[in-house]
């Protein structure tokens, strides 16, 4: 009795897809060339998958809020500075960063301010309390890297922290402009300090890739080319206020005119 042919093309229409194992070492009419051809693609592609984002890379919110250096954790420490610093002008703030919730909700116990803050990050394990912030409309998901969701002129102040440090040059541009677009009396803009904070290496998958810590001397270029100057008098207030109780804050505090 003669073998029949078995037909290799019928048999994966009824089978599914051949197991890769099967692709790699079975005999094929393709060219070894091909096949590497095919490999070398397939991993420029996953590269380019998973560098594709240039603007905020962190997407997870509670790993920016809780690595070492949070500058807003540092936020809740300059706040009773800050209100000294700015004064009436604190009556309508807007928090820019991750665990805005937590800013605003301390803000708005002082029962003489207005808060609300946005989270440039998932909020998938926020708690109760954010989640019932979040349904009020006091606090929102939003994307930094494009027009914040509020008219011009909307706060007297905005705090951002935990935020710009994620940003290249190329969002900058277009964040900063728009963050001073939404204050009347100012920005208050917290970053990171190069050679205090340095995210853990167990964090980096976190992250999507660290923080660019960007020095005193960069920032103040940057805000200058940008069109932003430096709040004189609420900056000498609030280093006056800062300085009497030794406050020395570990992340980089800018006040700007908007």
């Amino acid at each position: 009795m003669s073998r029949r042919s078995v037909n290799t093309s019928r048999r994966l229409a009824d089978g599914g897809l051949p197991s890769v194992g099967g692709l790699l070492h079975t005999k094929s009419r393709s060219p070894p060339v091909l096949t590497i051809a095919l490999v070398v693609l397939g991993v420029i592609i996953l590269i380019a998958y998973f560098n594709s984002g240039s603007g905020v890379t962190v997407t997870n919110r509670e790993a920016v809020s809780r690595s070492e250096g949070s500058c807003t954790s540092e936020v809740m420490q300059a706040l009773p500075y800050l209100k000294k610093a700015y004064g009436h002008a604190m009556q309508k703030v807007l928090h820019v960063g991750p665990d805005s919730c937590t800013v605003v909700s301390n803000l708005l116990k002082e029962g003489k301010v207005e808060a609300w803050g946005v989270e440039p990050y998932d909020m998938e394990d926020a708690d109760g309390s954010c989640k019932s912030l979040v349904r009020k409309g006091f606090v929102r998901m939003s994307d930094i890297k494009f027009p914040l969701p509020y008219r011009p002129d909307s706060f007297n102040l905005v705090v951002v922290s935990d935020a710009l440090d994620y940003l290249t040059p190329k969002y900058l541009n277009k964040t900063l402009p728009d963050l001073a677009r939404v204050s009347t009396d100012g920005l208050v803009i917290f970053t990171g300090n190069p050679g205090q904070q340095k995210a853990k290496v167990s964090e980096l998958p976190k992250f999507g890739r660290p923080a660019k810590l960007r020095s005193s001397s960069w920032w103040t270029r940057y805000f200058v080319q940008t069109g932003l100057t430096e709040n004189e008098g609420p900056l000498k207030k609030f280093e006056e206020a800062a300085s009497k109780d030794n406050y020395k804050p570990d992340c980089q505090i800018f006040h700007l005119s908007s």
